[in-house]
């Protein structure tokens, strides 16, 4: 199967993070993840994770068995900031409006920015999940940036034509709206079909 780089940062709606994870690797994908400092307490905050246990831990008690290899946000030496290192995609979801400036600028202070680096000076697919709003004029400009680099900025969006019924529903649809990118098939939401009319 494909290799994935994920990486999570300290924005709102860390679940859309943690679902894509759990798609790919029940698709038997494997799975290189980053998440940043400021993610590490989101997680905490929105997932009720107060453990004392280390991170890593906690998440894969979370997420299913498969092929999950971690990194620290640190690490700028990681196989994941070499171009030699080959992967399909990289995905930042959600992605923090301080990490889209960073990327859209070239920065690489940390290994979520020079891993997204590598990805846009290798051509490889990179999609960028930004969870903000408002927006203002300046996350406005980097990302129209980015989308003149070829980057797949997917703003999360849920829709409500397929009629949620829960949050676990508008999160999926958002995944699947990545994975349509990635080329991965699933049929985790309802796509749209015209006009329902009960």
């Amino acid at each position: 199967m494909s290799r994935y780089i994920v990486a999570i940062t300290g924005a709102s709606g860390v679940i859309y993070g943690l679902k894509l994870i759990t798609e790919l690797l029940q698709r038997d994908h494997e799975v290189h993840l980053v998440v940043s400092e400021p993610a590490a307490l989101v997680l905490a905050q929105e997932m009720g994770w107060h453990s004392v246990k280390p991170l890593e831990t906690t998440l894969r008690d979370y997420l299913p068995v498969g092929k999950l290899y971690f990194y620290q946000n640190s690490d700028i030496g990681a196989r994941i900031a070499s171009g030699s290192f080959v992967t399909e995609a990289m995905l930042i979801m959600p992605c923090t409006m301080s990490t889209l400036a960073s990327v859209a600028n070239g920065m690489s202070n940390n290994l979520i920015e020079r891993a997204a680096d590598v990805m846009l000076k290798e051509k490889r697919t990179l999609i960028l999940v930004p969870r903000e709003t408002p927006l203002s004029s300046v996350h406005l400009r980097n990302m129209l940036s980015l989308a003149d680099m070829g980057v797949s900025i997917v703003p999360a969006m849920p829709a409500f034509y397929h009629r949620p019924d829960s949050v676990d529903e508008m999160v999926l649809f958002m995944v699947g709206k990545v994975l349509d990118l990635m080329r991965i098939p699933h049929d985790i939401f309802r796509r749209y079909e015209g006009i329902l009319v009960d």
